[in-house]
């Protein structure tokens, strides 16, 4: 959820614990989970410190439970692509890098937050990293599957290879060191797409 203008009125609308995650998710993004304090998230929400324990027993929690929102965002992204592109792998694989592409703007100050929560949250044992683990690793399966639904010879070695442009676009936007990020992602996405399926007529062309 994006800051608005309308800001105030929006959240004034929504019950207790969802202003909470309102809150929290604007900071998160903004500022970083460790510099922001659940006083800070409590005032930004309009309640207390008290309420927010009450609905989530402790930050670390409310942390885990705004990366859950994060990842279902991006769950809901291979739902769309499935369902804009009913039986089409590749043209479901080009819209998840589309979509990637697309939303590189609104992370150029602050960055993927998975990258920057697992930087703040060394500790393994974090709620919220397991939650990163179980999103990236559902995400990872989705992938491959499109690559195999795709006929691609190795889906999980070209679903890797997506991944790490993916990932590497995301991180490349944040610091700055390659221009036109969005522009290149979706070719070297194609490129990888053609590269992968050529071989399979090719390797069984008799030789001339």
């Amino acid at each position: 959820m994006a800051a608005s203008a309308g800001r105030p009125s929006r959240v004034a609308t929504l019950p207790p614990r969802e202003r909470v995650l309102d809150a929290a998710e604007e900071l998160f993004r903004s500022e970083g989970i460790r510099r922001v304090g659940v006083q800070a998230i409590a005032e930004r929400a309009g309640t207390t410190k008290m309420a927010i324990y009450r609905h989530f027993g402790t930050k670390d929690a409310l942390v885990a439970e705004w990366l859950r929102i994060v990842a279902a965002e991006y769950q809901a992204a291979f739902d769309r692509v499935e369902a804009d592109h009913p039986g089409r792998p590749r043209e479901q694989i080009l819209g998840l890098a589309r979509f990637i592409a697309e939303g590189l703007p609104a992370i150029s100050h602050r960055g993927c937050p998975f990258i920057n929560s697992i930087a703040e949250l060394p500790d393994s044992s974090h709620p919220a990293r397991r939650v990163i683990e179980e999103h990236k690793a559902h995400q990872t399966r989705r992938l491959v599957g499109m690559c195999t639904e795709a006929g691609l010879p190795d889906p999980g070695q070209t679903a890797a290879a997506i991944t790490f442009v993916l990932e590497g676009a995301q991180v490349s936007t944040h610091n700055g060191s390659i221009d036109h990020v969005g522009d290149r992602l979706m070719r070297i996405v194609e490129g990888i797409l053609d590269q992968h399926l050529a071989p399979l007529g090719a390797s069984r062309a008799p030789a001339g």
